[in-house]
This record gives C-alpha cells, structure tokens and sequence, in this order.
C-alpha cells in the first residue's frame, strides 16, 4: 500500500514588516538620490568644446595655363 506524506506550508505570520521595510528603504534610497541629484542636474552646463578655425592659405594669382610648354 501507498505511503502518503501530507507535509503542511509552513506559515509565517510577519505582519507585514519586512514589506514596511523594504518601502521604507526605497522611500530613503529614492530621498537620498534626489537630494544629491537634482542640485547636480541644475549645476550642469553644456560641454564647452572649442574647434580651431582650418588656415586655408589661398594665392593672390592663380596660373590656369592649360598649354603646357614642352
């Protein structure tokens, strides 16, 4: 004949706390990343990137002689 073993769950009656926790920790990590965040995003300034104009040098006169001597 077939054994049968009906173990019963286990049961944990926490009330709730670790949840409360965990909400409080996440309301504390979110405050604290906005504290320090927002001023930092209000403080930033565009990139200030300075490109040198090109030195084209360009002749006064320009020789267009096709007919080559030879």
């Amino acid at each position: 004949m077939t054994t049968i073993v009906n173990t019963p769950s286990t049961k944990t009656d926490s009330n709730g706390i670790g949840t409360l926790i965990s909400v409080i920790l996440v309301l504390g990590f979110v405050g604290i990343a906005m504290y320090f965040l927002i001023p930092t995003i209000r403080n930033m300034q565009p990139a200030q990137i300075t490109v040198p104009a090109p030195q084209v040098v360009i002749p006064d006169k320009v020789d267009v002689n096709v007919n080559q001597e030879k």
